[in-house]
């Protein structure tokens, strides 16, 4: 990977993620606010650690989260890490259960399930989790899924969620990307070792090798 493509993949990751905090924060403001029980559960995929990115890996943390909105462990979940213990090795929950268990606990309230840079998850396992998805969807009809990801995968979504779904289409402009280096330059600690010359080749070769992200 060039500099100029690498640089490109890193403002492209971080604005996707901000992107992502932004609407994550404003459903956790809008619960607090209206103070209705809505569960919020959110993914940051990250390409350098696929490994870590299991379907199992994933659904289990957006588990984690949606339990974390009640203000009592529900039964259910209890019962199922109790019946995993006294397993051999005390195996962990598979794919299955956790699903089953993040339909029925996402029934019971207004639920949002956020997944950043869907992307950035290996192929494999990001079939496995869109599928995972669908069948969430299905036992819960108060289940909402956000999604960021590259173009490319637009299909993979859709193909998952025939109905009910809405695509959007994000460019960045040259002016916002501009101003969005600008506040990362000035926010550097060691400024300092940048001089006028290389922060101009900065603001002129990365908005010039944009446009297709």
């Amino acid at each position: 990977m060039s500099e100029s493509e690498e640089a490109q993949h890193w403002i492209s990751a971080l604005t996707s993620s901000n992107f992502s905090s932004l609407v994550v924060d404003t459903l956790c403001d809008e619960a607090g606010e209206a103070g209705e029980d809505i569960a919020v559960g959110c993914f940051y995929f990250d390409s350098t650690v696929q490994k870590e990115h299991s379907a199992a890996a994933v659904l289990g943390a957006l588990l984690k989260q949606v339990v974390g909105s009640f203000e009592q462990i529900p039964e259910e979940i209890t019962d199922a890490f109790r019946r995993h213990k006294k397993l051999i090795g005390g195996r962990e929950l598979q794919l299955p259960g956790i699903v089953k268990m993040l339909g029925s606990l996402s029934s019971t309230r207004r639920t949002f399930l956020c997944l950043d840079a869907l992307d950035e998850c290996a192929v494999t396992d990001r079939a496995k989790v869109l599928l995972s998805l669908k069948k969430i969807i299905k036992m819960s009809r108060t289940t909402r899924v956000f999604i960021t990801g590259r173009p490319y995968v637009a299909g993979e979504v859709g193909k998952n969620f025939a109905e009910g779904i809405a695509l959007v289409s994000i460019s960045a402009r040259t002016v916002d990307i501009i101003q969005y280096i600008y506040a990362k330059i000035a926010e550097d600690a060691n400024s300092g070792e940048m001089d006028e010359r290389l922060e101009e080749e900065i603001l002129k070769k990365i908005p010039e090798n944009f446009s297709d992200m």
